[in-house]
């Protein structure tokens, strides 16, 4: 164990510094939890049988992460943090407002097709993760930066005279439910065509925000 100390030597979770080491440890543990909520659901996926994918001992995620909990929380924030990574790039490239909002929903629906793993383990973790009180862990109020960053681009097309005159949040809302919800109807029917599911939902948005002189 002492081979993969915190840099810092402080406990899990508390935000400090990494070695290498620790932070691949972390990675490895993180994809186990995923590919084990994935297969067995939110409540089955145990420490054990997340270790036991990893191929590691309990002890040693417990030594990264102060429980389930904290460890599923680093699930969803990997997760999100690899969409941003990975789409976000490309839309910003985009050469105006139509373009970055059929870039951004054609995007993520391809990025998620591609780690099917994920999306399910975040299914599992947003349908099964529950605080203290017993109320749900994850809600609406946790989709604020998204709601904020498609607003963002909103703004960027209103004012490059591409996007219509509209309410930015209104509109940021309807967007991700309508992708929350290909989403889900994909868990449920894997055999669906999600890639032309989102062509037909930019398009819909398309219509739906750009001038009317366009």
């Amino acid at each position: 164990m002492r081979s993969e100390n915190r840099s810092t030597g402080q406990g899990p979770g508390e935000g400090k510094r990494r070695s290498f080491i620790e932070e691949a440890r972390r990675a490895q543990i993180i994809d186990a939890a995923v590919e084990t909520i994935a297969e067995f659901g939110y409540v089955d996926a145990s420490l054990a049988r997340i270790a036991q994918r990893a191929d590691i001992s309990k002890g040693v995620i417990s030594y990264h992460f102060d429980g389930k909990d904290e460890l599923l929380e680093q699930v969803v924030v990997q997760v999100y943090g690899a969409i941003a990574e990975e789409v976000g790039p490309k839309v910003r490239a985009r050469g105006n407002g139509r373009e970055a909002l059929r870039t951004h929903i054609l995007e993520v629906a391809r990025h998620m097709q591609s780690h099917r793993a994920r999306l399910l383990a975040l299914t599992a973790i947003f349908a099964g993760a529950r605080t203290r009180d017993g109320s749900p862990r994850y809600g609406q109020a946790d989709n604020e930066p998204i709601y904020q960053g498609l607003e963002s681009m909103f703004r960027r097309g209103q004012e490059e005279g591409e996007f219509r005159d509209f309410d930015v949040r209104v509109m940021a809302v309807t967007l991700q439910g309508a992708l929350d919800s290909m989403f889900s109807y994909w868990v449920a029917r894997p055999e669906y065509d999600m890639e032309d599911h989102a062509r037909e939902l930019a398009e819909m948005f398309d219509r739906a925000t750009r001038a009317s002189s366009r």
